[in-house]
């Protein structure tokens, strides 16, 4: 059966550009680094860079969100830093609210913000 999210890969190409994006976007520094795969530990899931994008056209049909506690400032801080917004956060229900970002590399990243969503282990 399903375990739920594990990890998400993003196709990026230039891995080195890559990784210089998110360490300065997101302030984290990857665990595991080779030239074929780089992964981030984020709150206990995996981001994955492959530099392998031949398969692959930019963007995508589909949005991963990351929980964040506090969108507004997570926005701020991108638009301070110049990162393209892909959508604007808005409010889906209640006290939830998602938005997303494009990556250098064509790919859309979302946030959720969304206090009554609780980790089963936590």
């Amino acid at each position: 059966m399903l375990q739920g999210l594990r990890t998400i890969v993003y196709y990026v190409g230039d891995l080195v550009a890559a990784k210089a994006w998110y360490k300065q976007v997101f302030e984290i520094e990857p665990y595991f680094d080779e030239p074929f795969y780089v992964g981030y530990n984020i709150g206990g899931y995996e981001l994955g860079l492959d530099p392998d994008d031949s398969g692959y056209s930019k963007g995508n049909h589909s949005i991963t969100y990351w929980g964040v506690a506090d969108i507004v400032q997570v926005f701020k801080k991108f638009e301070e830093l110049g990162v393209e917004t892909h959508q604007e956060p808005k409010n889906v229900g209640g006290p939830i609210w998602v938005g997303s970002i494009f990556d250098p590399f064509g790919n859309v990243i979302g946030f959720i913000q969304n206090p009554e969503f609780k980790l089963a282990n936590a």
